[in-house]
């Protein structure tokens, strides 16, 4: 068996962890009960350095090795998504609109493994820091952690994290150098006309044409302004107008993401959609209003630590991609990944519903795969020298 023996004997605890907290999740940065758990949890194993309150409810903990050594960041992020579960479960979640849809109760459950672990043995030099991270999936809770100083104040050198990845076979990991997830940013377009009668559309201003070209512009984007290989997504995902068959409506409301990999591409959609708006508003003799709400950069692994976390991977995982193509989702590990060295990978969980599905469930069975890669990665960078 690839996984660590004694990360093995807890497995049962892992399981429970994350059971109890599927059943108790929490929302952007208020992950007060989550945060609690895991503290309650640390101090069992004999961690006594922990650090609450970074980012609101995030927690820091730091597991002292055997003398001086590397200091290495190891992230988990906590939060939940509103969303209904609806996968039945004697363990669902009992917080109607709330669900762990994403995996993060898993992710925080393999890195308390992994702290059990490296408390229990302290087989390495120097420190391992413990990330407990708040508001993935909203306002970017790595922001504001890597924001109040998260790196200097423990001394982090590099950082590392992986994502459950319900595509891929249980106990698989992946990674690669280079960009591995994209940029996020969105858009919301408010095009102003003049509603009336729609028997007399000649007394009106319809913002609707002029909604539907700018929709249709934007579409061009991808196919006709960015090379086929600088991968770009722009997806109008709102269309809103009108509330009646006879009413012309005075607006039309347009909302939509745009995900790339490259910053020189990012600027420019984001130029492009700003100008396509006013052109089409200006043409139609219209008023336009665009906000365009930029969030999280591009997750972007080093080479040299995306290639150690391979090889530490191939020491404990059923297989290993080292090469892995990159997709268009988002992370706020990015933050992390620009103020220090380190590198993000996914960890096969066997195929199911996709995350951010109602009936998606993070497979316990590959809590052991992560909480070894975790603790390994320590012993192998913090080695200790006879």
């Amino acid at each position: 068996m690839p996984i660590v023996n004694r990360i093995a004997e807890f497995a049962p605890d892992m399981k429970a962890w994350r059971r109890h907290l599927h059943m108790h999740p929490e929302l952007g940065l208020e992950c007060y009960g989550t945060a609690a758990f895991v503290v309650e949890q640390l101090r069992s194993f004999g961690v006594t350095e922990i650090h609450e309150g970074l980012a609101e409810s995030g927690v820091v903990a730091v597991i002292e090795g055997q003398g001086e050594g590397p200091v290495t960041g190891l992230r988990a992020d906590m939060d939940a998504l509103p969303m209904t579960e609806e996968t039945g479960l004697e363990y669902a979640s009992t917080v109607p609109g709330k669900m762990h849809a994403c995996g993060h109760d898993g992710h925080t459950s393999m890195l308390l493994g992994a702290a059990k672990y490296l408390a229990e043995t302290r087989n390495f030099a120097g420190r391992a820091v413990l990330i407990f991270q708040p508001a993935e999936e909203t306002i970017g809770g790595g922001r504001i952690m890597v924001e109040e100083g998260l790196m200097d104040r423990f001394g982090v050198e590099e950082v590392y994290a992986i994502h459950t990845d319900p595509f891929s076979k249980l106990g698989m990991l992946r990674t690669t150098p280079g960009p591995i997830m994209a940029s996020v940013d969105d858009f919301e377009i408010t095009v102003t006309g003049r509603g009336g009668h729609a028997a007399h559309p000649e007394s009106c201003r319809d913002p609707i044409p002029c909604a539907l070209a700018i929709g249709q512009a934007l579409s061009a984007l991808v196919s006709r302004e960015v090379a086929a290989l600088d991968q770009l997504v722009v997806s109008l995902t709102q269309v809103h107008a009108g509330s009646a068959m006879n009413v012309v409506p005075g607006t039309a409301y347009l909302a939509g993401t745009v995900r790339s990999l490259d910053p020189g591409v990012r600027a420019h959609a984001e130029e492009r959609i700003a100008q396509i708006v006013a052109g089409q508003a200006a043409s139609a003799g219209l008023t336009a209003e665009l906000q365009y709400h930029k969030s999280y950069p591009p997750t972007v692994n080093h080479a040299a630590q995306a290639a150690f976390a391979a090889e530490v991977a191939r020491g404990v995982a059923t297989e290993v991609v080292d090469d892995l193509p990159p997709e268009m989702g988002s992370e706020d590990f990015s933050y992390m990944l620009e103020a220090r060295p380190g590198a993000f990978l996914f960890l096969g969980q066997g195929e199911g519903p996709s995350v951010h599905h109602p009936e998606f469930d993070f497979n316990d069975e590959a809590a052991p795969y992560g909480a070894s890669f975790f603790a390994r990665l320590i012993e192998t960078r913090h080695r200790l020298r006879p």
